[in-house]
């Protein structure tokens, strides 16, 4: 028996090492410098709405320690901040008049960035729609909203697009048309029709089609663009040729509304047939819009479905979770490490992306500052080794797998859960705003040294 250890495999030097976090969960300032209200703040401030009536008025205040923040991105060795711009601190109603300030606060971030040889990937829009746009037209139940959103991506394109190269339209479609507009516990808190909350999805992906096709129309520099999405994932229950195919079905009408629309250009014939009268209304050009063009596709990936094969339409089922199925410390994160290997295998399989990212991956763990003054978060270092070892396992088989994205850089405003849950891997002292790199912090960054899952 040999005695010699098995080689670890390494990432490709090129392979892209970032984090992320969104404006209004660690920018703060809610008032400063002429940023307007975005729904967040008229949500966060209505009782009852977010935990312990939590809001983002100071969350990390990031707006004011973006320095700071920068060493320790630079001390943990990535390669590339993903970070939001906050539509209503540069366009305080979400259209026309334009914010100085508000810009000059991201070109202070980002020369700070580039500074210190980080690359800037900036999201257009992370959930904190300007208020004026819910109050005049309705938010997303409006198509001027979707048009707005295009000449608001314009005008980033004009104001930024010297120093920022690499754009994300729009993050997480369900978590601001389903959660906010139907489910409701989401800014700005309705609960519309299904026929209304099929139409707000439509707008919304038109809106990301509006937005790529603004930016390469006024960029200084060729973009490089691409969403962040997190669809829904699906993993086969057994590694078997019909297992597989049955999760590429599910995985493709699992995201008709969203992903596979953008993608194909397309809805699914199975999703117009189910949803029959409450089916998008779709105008002339629509479709060839929302279908442009992307350079990457970013997953945002947490957790999955498991999936099996059955003999009936539509040919897959899910799998629930039994009860003492591990998840982390969010009631809706079961632990499911496969979920990156086969997001990326499938959206390889299904659309051929020309690049794809792991934007967000993540966990909250309930962490605690020793006597020591550390952050012993070993759950956490679990959650990643093997999450990472699926990243290694896509790239190994040659999948199109780019970068990786760890959520979050910061424990921070987690929306409805206020400051109740800590996805970071640099604690937050929320009375102080003193930040403390995690036991986390440490794994990661030597995982971006060695380029080994470690």
């Amino acid at each position: 028996m040999s005695t010699k250890a098995a080689e670890i495999p390494v990432f490709p030097k090129a392979f892209t090492w970032g984090c992320a976090t969104a404006s209004y969960q660690v920018e703060g300032a809610a008032q400063t410098d002429g940023r307007g209200p975005s729904i967040w703040d008229t949500f966060s401030h209505r009782p009852g709405c977010v935990a312990m009536d939590h809001t983002g008025d100071v969350a990390d205040d990031q707006y004011h320690r973006f320095r700071e923040d920068v060493r320790l991105m630079k001390d943990l060795g990535v390669s590339a901040y993903r970070f939001s711009i906050s539509w209503s601190r540069v366009m305080p109603r979400g259209r026309g008049r334009s914010n100085p300030k508000g810009w000059d606060y991201y070109r202070r971030l980002t020369d700070e960035l580039l500074a210190q040889g980080i690359q800037t990937w900036a999201t257009l829009f992370h959930w904190d729609l300007p208020q004026a746009l819910e109050t005049d037209f309705g938010g997303w139940a409006s198509r001027d909203t979707a048009e707005a959103f295009g000449d608001y991506a314009a005008e980033v394109a004009r104001q930024l697009s010297d120093r920022i190269h690499h754009f994300f339209t729009i993050n997480e479609f369900s978590c601001f048309t389903d959660a906010g507009y139907f489910n409701g516990v989401f800014a700005p808190g309705r609960k519309v029709s299904v026929r209304e909350r099929n139409q707000i999805r439509h707008n919304a992906v038109l809106a990301h089609g509006l937005a790529v096709k603004a930016l390469r129309a006024q960029a200084k520099v060729r973009p490089i663009i691409g969403l962040a999405e997190n669809p829904a994932i699906c993993v086969p229950m057994i590694e078997t040729p019909e297992h597989i195919a049955a999760a590429r079905k599910a995985m493709r009408l699992l995201n008709s509304h969203f992903l596979t629309v953008v993608m194909e250009g397309a809805y699914p014939e199975e999703y117009l047939k189910a949803e029959g009268e409450n089916a998008p209304v779709c105008a002339e050009g629509d479709l060839k819009t929302i279908g442009s063009p992307l350079d990457f596709v970013g997953l945002n990936i947490y957790t999955a479905n498991n999936v099996r094969a059955i003999d009936q339409e539509p040919g897959f089922e899910l799998i629930p979770h039994p009860e003492s199925f591990p998840k982390m410390n969010t009631n809706w994160l079961f632990v499911n490490p496969q979920s990156i290997y086969w997001g990326v295998r499938l959206a390889t399989d299904l659309w051929k992306p020309r690049a794809l990212y792991i934007t967000e991956n993540g966990c909250a763990s309930k962490d605690k500052l020793t006597a020591a003054g550390e952050v012993l978060d070993t759950d956490r270092v679990m959650y990643l080794r093997n999450y990472l070892a699926a990243a290694q396992r896509a790239v190994s088989e040659g999948y199109p797998l780019k970068g990786y994205f760890l959520w979050s850089l910061l424990d921070n405003f987690e929306w409805a859960s206020g400051y109740t849950q800590r996805f970071g891997i640099i604690y937050v002292n929320y009375s102080t705003l003193a930040r403390t790199p995690k036991l986390s912090f440490e794994y990661y960054r030597d995982v971006i040294r060695t380029g080994k899952v470690l």
